[in-house]
Parts: C-alpha cells; sequence; structure tokens
C-alpha cells in the first residue's frame, strides 16, 4: 500500500510505501498526486519513503512506476528514496546519471534532511 505523506512543503510530494505494492496504488495514490504536484510547481521534487521490500511491487506497480518516470522525465528535479536498504541507496546514485534531476537515497533517522533537501532547502 501505498500512502500519500501530506504534511510537506509544498515545493515536493511525498509517498509511503508499505507491505504490497499494486499498480492501483500508482493509479488511485502516486498519479494524481504527482499531476498536482507538476501543475504547482512545474517541476517534480518527489519523496518515497520506502517501508517495504522491492519484491513487494507487483508486475503492475512496476510498469506504473516506470511510465511515471517516463511521463514526468523533463520535471525531475529532486528525488529522495529513504530505505534501511543500502543496496538501493547506492543504485539511487547511480541512477541520477541516467536520469535528469538529482536522486539520493537516505536512512529512515535522515527522514528530514531528506524533506529539506527535497524542498529545496538545502543543498
Amino acid at each position: 500500500m501505498i500512502t500519500h505523506l501530506k504534511e510537506l512543503p509544498e515545493s515536493m510530494v511525498g509517498f509511503r510505501a508499505e507491505g504490497e505494492i499494486t499498480k492501483e496504488d500508482f493509479d488511485n495514490v502516486v498519479m494524481p498526486a504527482v499531476k498536482k504536484a507538476v501543475d504547482r510547481n512545474k517541476e517534480l521534487n518527489y519523496m518515497l519513503e520506502l517501508d517495504t521490500s522491492i519484491k513487494n511491487f507487483t508486475i503492475g506497480a512496476w510498469v506504473k512506476d516506470a511510465a511515471l518516470g517516463i511521463i514526468n522525465l523533463s520535471k525531475w528535479h529532486r528525488v529522495a528514496i529513504i530505505t534501511e536498504d543500502t543496496g538501493i541507496i547506492k543504485f539511487t546514485k547511480l541512477f541520477s546519471f541516467a536520469m535528469p534531476g538529482e536522486f539520493k537515497g537516505f536512512k529512515p533517522e535522515d527522514k528530514q534532511q531528506a524533506i529539506t533537501w527535497v524542498a529545496g532547502k538545502a543543498a
């Protein structure tokens, strides 16, 4: 399940992923909130608090996640992935070289630092 984190600065959009992640999570939660954020900010500052294994993403969720990236390709600005998984943190850093925008991984204890960075209040 993905939930929209609403207590964040207006310059960003954030989500928390727990348990099984499905296509419907992207259709009903992520895509509408991302569209509003891009319409409002003209760029995408995105945070995902990953509190589940990536193995819990269904095939439909992976397809929708890829579509999210492609649809907003020119809008990505700052993206933070918050996770305990050091492999995902390393992958996120490498992903930054392949995509427009900046991508960083953060540990859960650094969540406030991630929010500050994604919101554009820190370099």
